[in-house]
């Protein structure tokens, strides 16, 4: 089954379903002598884990990551890296009533018509499960951007039409972790959080916005064409589960606007070139400018809800399906990790592929 790796320096290869014996993740290319913290890898995964609110899913998993290999004496050794997750929850009994049955805008039929064949206990492999591979895989890739100083933090900014009035910048980013939702204005994240438990209360889900801001990355990342370096994080949140859009720096709202407002004048302030505004997102050209980068994700609300609905059966017969079992109700809260590890992972591959040859020198391990 071809598209489980992800990057090209730093590559990441997930394995295992939602209800297998485990899930994880091989890392290779991830250079010798990175410091590996697994309290930090632990506090990665807690914060993606099920069952830690009343507002997410409360199928328990402890999420307890175990390193195979590749790390010896508390650093990197240059080989891959196999990080090993086991399922300790799994109720497969709540979906024998869905075993031939498609859930409607989930990956049954579509799984079923490339394979001819799906594992239908909690969607498999297309199961949101997977992402905790890449987050662990993403803690790694973060404990390397650290030794240069590069700082990523994701946020919820909107849930259904509940959305923050304050740009990045006027925010306190610190406040993330302080409630359920992890929105940094306290009197916005009770009001999402009212909403996700209304919704949930109708048997129904709802969708919402991760925004996210990288700070620190010095100019020059991203290649020309194909791989420029907002195409990959594009591809990066797509990947996603729910993911269904993305946009950056002025986004779709930059449509509004004329390129005399639009356009980034640079200024030197110190013997530094910096642009006087941030439209571009910090990348000109798909190439990193040395700016803030920020962008956002948007997630549809969850396919399973618990309500009946109509579909069919891999017989094409009409059927009636109705969502059992825990689900989340809202999947911004978790996302927010999973953004910032895929996040994580686009630029260890670019900080890889363009500096490869003296990356010791410039991380001084």
């Amino acid at each position: 089954m071809a598209g489980n790796t992800f990057g090209q320096v730093f590559r990441i290869t997930t394995f295992g379903e939602s209800h297998g014996l485990a899930i994880g993740a091989v890392i290779d290319g991830c250079p010798a002598g990175v410091a590996i913290d697994e309290n930090y890898i632990q506090r990665e995964m807690d914060r993606r884990r099920p069952g830690q609110s009343s507002i997410v899913t409360q199928r328990k998993e402890s999420d307890q990551v175990e390193i195979l290999s590749g790390v010896f004496e508390g650093k990197t050794t240059g080989m891959p890296i196999a990080l090993l997750i086991k399922n300790e929850d799994a109720r497969s009994k709540d979906y024998g009533h869905i075993a031939d049955k498609f859930r409607p805008s989930h990956a049954d039929y579509t799984y079923y018509s490339k394979y001819g064949i799906r594992d239908y206990r909690g969607g498999g492999r297309s199961s949101a499960r997977e992402t905790a591979a890449r987050v662990a895989a993403g803690a790694i890739a973060k404990l390397l951007l650290k030794h240069l100083n590069i700082e990523i933090q994701a946020f919820v900014s909107r849930v259904g039409e509940l959305a923050l009035a304050k740009n990045y910048q006027e925010l306190d980013l610190s406040q993330v972790e302080t409630n359920d939702v992890r929105c940094p204005d306290t009197a916005t994240a009770e009001q999402m959080e009212a909403l996700i438990k209304q919704v949930r209360k109708a048997g129904d889900t709802i969708g919402g916005v991760v925004s996210c801001v990288i700070k620190g990355c010095p100019a020059g990342l991203g290649e020309p064409v194909f791989d420029k370096l907002h195409a990959d994080l594009g591809k990066a949140m797509l990947s996603i589960n729910a993911c269904k859009g993305f946009e950056i720096g002025s986004g779709f709202g930059s449509v509004a606007m004329r390129g005399s407002v639009h356009n980034d004048v640079f200024e030197n302030l110190e013997g530094k070139i910096t642009t006087r505004t941030n439209n571009s997102g910090g990348i000109q050209g798909g190439i990193s400018n040395g700016m803030d980068i920020y962008f956002s994700a948007a997630f549809k609300p969850v396919a399973t809800i618990v309500q009946a609905q109509d579909s069919l059966n891999e017989a094409g017969e009409k059927v009636t399906v109705e969502g059992k079992g825990r689900h989340d109700p809202c999947v911004v809260p978790r996302a927010v990790p999973i953004v910032e590890a895929m996040a994580a992972l686009v630029l260890a591959d670019h900080l890889l592929r363009q500096n490869t040859a003296n990356l010791h020198s410039i991380m001084n391990l």
